[in-house]
């Protein structure tokens, strides 16, 4: 995995004031769906342009998680200006990516 989970470094005040299209991904290192899942999460997301990504480590008690009702790892939320816009959890395939990442789309559309 080329990116690193990294603790908390955004609140929940601050996520909602993002500007554009990102992309939070909550998880840990260690754990094995993550690191299963990084190459098609990489990879849906890798033809969008001007998008940011937020790999935020989550774990029990970490507001920023907590927040978004994060419960299973990975969690991918899609904000469009702060507002979430989808959302896929433990995607096991590139077809579970693929409704998100048209919502992505239409995000980045519709903020032009």
């Amino acid at each position: 995995m080329a990116d690193r989970y990294l603790a908390e470094t955004l609140t929940r005040a601050e996520a909602d004031e993002l500007p554009g299209i990102t992309v939070l991904q909550f998880g840990t290192d260690w754990c094995g769906y993550c690191q299963a899942a990084e190459p098609l999460i990489g990879a849906a997301l890798s033809g969008l342009e001007g998008q940011r990504r937020i790999l935020v480590e989550d774990g029990p008690g970490r507001p920023l998680g907590r927040s978004y009702r994060v419960k299973l790892w990975p969690t991918v939320i899609v904000l469009n200006n702060g507002v979430e816009v989808a959302r896929v959890v433990r995607p096991r395939s590139g077809e579970y990516l693929a409704d998100a990442v048209a919502e992505i789309g239409q995000a980045s559309e519709a903020s032009r």
